[in-house]
C-alpha cells in the first residue's frame, strides 16, 4: 500500500469513528486532535523510559508497544490532516527530505 491509498484508508475508518460518535471533523478538531496523540506518544516514552512515577513502569515489550501504538496515532493523524487539507505528502517529503528541492528555494 502506497502513502495515498493509506491515506485514504486511514481517513475512511476516522471519518466512520467520527460519524458514529457526532463529531465534526473540522481542521482545527483535528489540529486539537493530533496535539493530544502527540501528548499521549510523549507519556508512552517518558514511561518506556521509565522518566515517570516508578507505579506507571512496564515490562520492555508493553512499554514499546504501548509507544508503537501511540506514535501510530500521530502518524494517522498527520495523514488525515493532509488528506482534508489536499497536502500529496508522498511529493512533500520526496521534495523536501529526498531531493531536497524545497530547501534550495
Amino acid at each position: 500500500m502506497d502513502l495515498k491509498e493509506l491515506e485514504t484508508k486511514i481517513t475512511e475508518i476516522f471519518e466512520h469513528y467520527a460519524q458514529k460518535n457526532g463529531i465534526t471533523l473540522t481542521n482545527d478538531y483535528l489540529l486539537i486532535k493530533l496535539t493530544e496523540e502527540l501528548g499521549e506518544f510523549m507519556q508512552a516514552y517518558l514511561i518506556y523510559q521509565k522518566r515517570c512515577r516508578p507505579k506507571k513502569y512496564l515490562t520492555e515489550a508493553d512499554a514499546q508497544k504501548d509507544l508503537a501504538k501511540e506514535l501510530s496515532d500521530v502518524v494517522c493523524l498527520t495523514l488525515i490532516i493532509a488528506n482534508k487539507l489536499n497536502i500529496d505528502l508522498d511529493e512533500a517529503i520526496t521534495k523536501k527530505w529526498i531531493t531536497g528541492e524545497w530547501l534550495k528555494s
